[in-house]
């Protein structure tokens, strides 16, 4: 990617937004996650339409969309939201992923077409020159095409992080490719990358047709490749759970709509108060 790549100026305005007032990501997040206690899946889904809605209201420049489910079959690209900035007016799909802290899927390979690539190099590639051909080659663009923005999550000690893989340093820096065998329980070989001092970087999973679609692609680890992410949280942030907001879903599941308009009077009215807190309105 290059440096005016409107993604990585959106990933930099969102730090520098988080850094200046770090309440509001702080809050956003602890209600994302807070959703587990409805459903170890529900935080997913409900993260997609919070940080579109966390960009609408903070990020004067930019505007979001939640792309939704119901448009999955017909979607291009990876993405839970379409962002758009104002000023320049170009427009990018995000891919939301809401995963623990440890293995992270930065793309499925729809296809199955990067690891039967690599299975022709045998047991793996070493030189940077080699590394670098096969990479630039288009089978590999899931690399520079895919916007992931991945709010990752350490449950056990309730504390939080957006990390950024940073796919243009990860091809830059992979010196050698390289097939090991599946471990733990894990049926199928991978390949996995890693730098000149043998960091690892990321891996691309099992390919074949036969394969899991969900599982396929692109992956990282959150721990082992953290030298190439960028947290956009500037390190692990602490949250904790909102129990009154269990408690306004479980009711505003039984009431009426008119009852829902008023709740979000009142919503839209706090928003405007904590914008005034934190000094982003005077």
């Amino acid at each position: 990617m290059a440096d005016k790549d409107p993604y990585i100026d959106f990933t930099n305005r969102l730090k520098l937004l988080i850094g200046k007032y770090p309440d509001l990501i702080t809050t956003t997040l602890s209600n994302i996650f807070t959703m587990r206690l409805i459903g170890n899946k529900t935080h997913g889904d409900l993260a997609e339409i919070a940080i579109a809605e966390f960009i609408n209201q903070y990020m004067y420049d930019f505007r979001s969309v939640h792309v939704g489910k119901d448009l999955y079959r017909a979607k291009s690209q990876e993405e839970d939201i379409k962002i758009i900035n104002e000023i320049t007016k170009a427009e990018f799909p995000v891919s939301l992923k809401a995963y623990g802290d440890g293995p992270l899927q930065l793309s499925t390979d729809k296809n199955f077409q990067m690891f039967p690539r690599l299975e022709r190099e045998g047991d793996g590639v070493t030189g940077l020159a080699k590394v670098q051909k096969i990479l630039n080659e288009p089978v590999f663009a899931a690399f520079r095409n895919i916007n992931v923005l991945p709010l990752i999550y350490d449950e056990k000690n309730q504390k939080c992080n957006i990390l950024v893989f940073d796919y243009n340093r990860a091809v830059r820096d992979t010196a050698r490719i390289t097939r090991e065998e599946g471990k733990r329980g894990r049926k199928h070989p991978v390949y996995r990358f890693y730098d000149s001092s043998d960091n690892y970087i990321c891996e691309v999973r099992y390919g074949d047709a036969t394969a899991n679609a969900l599982q396929r692609g692109l992956w990282t680890h959150t721990k082992n490749g953290l030298n190439y992410f960028d947290s956009i949280t500037q390190g692990w942030i602490d949250y904790s759970h909102n129990l009154v907001l269990v408690r306004l879903f479980s009711h505003a599941l039984v009431s009426s709509e008119a009852g829902h308009k008023y709740a979000l009077e009142k919503v839209k009215e706090d928003i405007v108060m904590m914008k005034q807190q934190c000094g982003m309105l005077q």
